[in-house]
Parts: structure tokens; sequence; C-alpha cells
């Protein structure tokens, strides 16, 4: 049976929408990564949480966030990526890891921190969503073939019906953001687009 969106019991999960990788001044332009796909998740995520907000579906945003000791960071971090650490990028309390003003949180949203690319790797976010009695999420945000795919993975492992919009993630590469969706289709989600979502969720409120 395919899965139905629906308001009841969903969240949307926007997924580290950060000054770090959408802005120029951010951290992975100065660690030389390039920034300029991931920038067209701004306005589809905007949409999204527009969408969620008229239609009463919880919104949760996550950041990626190390200590500014970077403690936290682990051997991923040390032994392949250590350029994270010599140009401070996400650090606790820099404006780096702050959400984007385009996107910023307000009213009842929830913004929880994390430091792996899964949002539900030391975070609180499963007890989070079964404690509003949530049992779908709709998954947004950057980049698709790391964050959002980690997310999208354990939230159908966790047993969430899971939903990722196709055109409101982005990667630095295309082709890695084809191969997520392409992976999470075939077993850990269902793909959809930002029409699809507003639709279904308008639909819900005016029936």
């Amino acid at each position: 049976m395919a899965m139905n969106l629906e308001t009841k019991d969903t969240a949307l999960l926007v997924i580290d929408m950060q000054n770090a990788f959408l802005d120029d001044r951010g951290s992975m332009v100065r660690r030389g990564f390039d920034t300029n796909r991931l920038r067209a998740a701004v306005k589809p995520c905007g949409r999204l949480i527009s969408a969620a907000r008229a239609s009463q579906v919880p919104i949760i945003q996550t950041r990626y966030v190390y200590r500014a000791d970077y403690r936290d960071a682990g051997v991923r971090v040390r032994e392949i990526l250590p350029n994270t650490i010599t140009t401070e990028s996400l650090a606790a309390g820099s404006w780096d890891v702050e959400i984007v003003d385009a996107l910023a949180p307000s009213g009842d949203d929830i913004v929880i921190d994390k430091n792996r690319p899964s949002a539900f790797i030391g975070t609180s976010l499963d007890l989070m969503l079964r404690g509003q009695g949530i049992t779908s999420v709709v998954i947004c945000g950057i980049t698709t073939n790391i964050c959002v795919e980690s997310t999208a993975r354990d939230a159908s492992q966790f047993d969430y019906r899971t939903f990722v919009v196709s055109d409101a993630t982005a990667e630095m590469e295309q082709s890695r953001h084809d191969h997520a969706i392409n992976t999470l289709g075939f077993l850990f989600a269902r793909i959809v687009t930002v029409d699809e979502v507003a639709d279904a969720w308008n639909a819900r409120v005016n029936s």
C-alpha cells in the first residue's frame, strides 16, 4: 500500500539550512567546497515551512554543531576532514551554525543540534517525535547525499513513514543528489515534490 501524505501525526524535518552551507562567508566555502547548488533548496524549504505552519504540522529544524573545542568531532572529522577544525567550521556559538535568516525558526518550531550526519544520532529527535505522537516525517534540506539521506534512512528504520522532498533538497554535485534520491526511493522513503506536499496538506486542512 502506498504511503499517503497527511497532516495528522506528521512532522516536517528541515535539515541543516545553515549559514555554513548557504552563505558565501560560510565555512564550507572557506574549506573549498562549491556551495552554489545548495542555495536552490532555500525557497522550496521556505514553501514547505509555510505550508506546515498553515496546516499546523510541527516543524523541527536541525543544525550541525560541534563543540568549540571539537572534542565531539570524532574520528571521521579528525582523520578524513581535518580542515573542519582548522577552518573553525560549525563551531558552537558561531554565526556559522545559525539557520539562514530566510528560514529562521519562529513560534513553536523546535531546533535540534546534532554532531553527526543523521539527526537521530546522539539527539532527542526520536523521543521528541514519539512524544508528540508523530508517525510520519517529511524531510527537506541539505545535503541530500549526507545528512538528508542519513536522517531518512534512520527515520525509515525507526518505522516512521518517511517522505523526502526531491526539489527541496540539494547536494553540491547533481550526480550525488540523484544517486541519493534514487537509493532512498528504492527502499527507505516515498519521494515527493514541494507541490505534492503543499497540495496534500492544503487539501487536508480544507476537507
